[in-house]
């Protein structure tokens, strides 16, 4: 009786359901490695590399040429766009179709960036507008979004006035992260010039979409020169990387306010050679915070991040293996870090203990030119 019990429960149409839903994967294994790069040396612009989950290892998928100094870069949120800046004096932004299965991408055109050397660049998820930063001219630029991914003329331009104490690199503003919050009510942009993190409400649905919010700004210790930021994933925190201080500031954030709660420097005891800081991520989970830091530095330096406060906790200092890890991303499935060395011409692979946070050369390496930035995509 008990096993005629058992064969109903297990054919019963639950218990097949149940089966098949544990058997599904959690997601993709395999992803697609989006990289910018400095076309000054051997790169040609833009490359896509197949990135294999279960192991840490790339593959060479493609590559578009004719683009100029494509260093920085983002992805549409349904990844069939890559938008990319135009690093020049007389800057533009690119904007590409992307099939993540082949990584085959086709220039769609190109715009003007309103400014000098733009160096970064952002999306809505809605794919209304794109928001760039130029690095030399200091202003941030609006451009609007076609449906078929084609940018049009910039409809909104921004620049803050003001200068830093140091007279060689803060002469003037110097815009470097343009970003939206989480919720995109508001989007944050770092001057390193002004040591200062502007904050500027987002409506979509207006001509010129970005007003000062209130208050409109919070500064820095002078000096510091702002560069990358990231939030936190409950929202509550923002984390700040400065590349002349090399520091990291944690901010309480509420509803686009910031209050300085932590400064921890990213230089170890007694260090007093040159330095700048570049990249901060986060770790998927949340729990570990990375940011790299160049010049006479050369590494990546991992934080633990208190739940309940958002602070930082020191973990680890680990080498990149290479000169000035410009960018590096940590794969959507936490596993494994990807590091870019703009001026060693090469991308190394580290492993990522979850428990921890420690980072662990994996030894693969690739050679690449002036690696700037890397962006993960689902290999549809």
């Amino acid at each position: 009786m008990k096993k005629i019990v058992l064969i109903i429960a297990l054919l019963s149409p639950w218990f097949i359901y149940a089966q098949n839903k544990s058997n599904k994967k959690k997601g993709p294994s395999t992803y697609d490695l989006v990289i910018g790069t400095y076309t000054t040396g051997s790169s040609k612009g833009i490359a896509v590399y197949r990135f294999y989950a279960e192991n840490g290892r790339l593959a060479y998928l493609s590559e578009i040429d004719g683009v100029d100094n494509p260093s920085y870069l983002t992805l549409s949120s349904n990844n069939k766009f890559i938008y990319a800046v135009n690093e020049l004096p007389k800057g533009e932004v690119s904007s590409f179709s992307f099939e993540p299965k082949t990584g085959k991408m086709v220039l769609i055109n190109k715009q003007p960036s309103e400014g000098a050397d733009p160096c970064y660049i952002a999306v809505d998820k809605a794919q209304k507008n794109i928001f760039v930063a130029n690095y030399s001219s200091g202003t941030v630029a609006v451009l609007p979004l076609g449906t078929d991914g084609s940018i049009g003329k910039a409809t909104q331009t921004l620049h803050d006035a003001g200068h830093g104490p140091n007279k060689e690199r803060q002469e003037a503003a110097h815009a470097h992260m343009s970003i939206l919050s989480p919720d995109e009510k508001y989007l944050l942009y770092n001057d390193l010039g002004t040591d200062k993190v502007n904050v500027l409400r987002y409506k979509a649905s207006k001509d010129k979409p970005l007003e000062p919010a209130t208050p409109s700004f919070v500064s820095v210790t002078p000096g510091d020169g702002p560069r990358h930021l990231e939030f936190s994933l409950d929202k509550k925190y923002v984390y700040l990387a400065t590349e002349m201080g090399s520091n990291v500031h944690v901010f309480d954030y509420d509803n686009g306010k910031l209050k300085q709660k932590q400064t921890v420097s990213l230089l170890a005891e007694g260090f007093k050679g040159q330095t700048a800081a570049a990249a901060i991520h986060l770790s998927p989970d949340g729990r570990f915070l990375y940011v790299s830091n160049r010049l006479e530095t050369n590494e990546i330096i991992v934080y633990s991040i208190n739940q309940e406060t958002g602070e930082l906790t020191f973990v680890q200092r680990q080498s990149s293996f290479g000169k000035n890890p410009r960018d590096f991303a940590i794969d959507p499935t936490g596993k494994f870090m990807i590091v870019a060395n703009q001026n060693s011409d090469s991308i190394y692979v580290f492993r990522i203990d979850n428990a921890t946070g420690k980072l662990t050369p994996t030894g693969f390496k690739l050679d690449i030119g002036n690696p700037v930035c890397l962006k993960f995509a689902p290999a549809m």
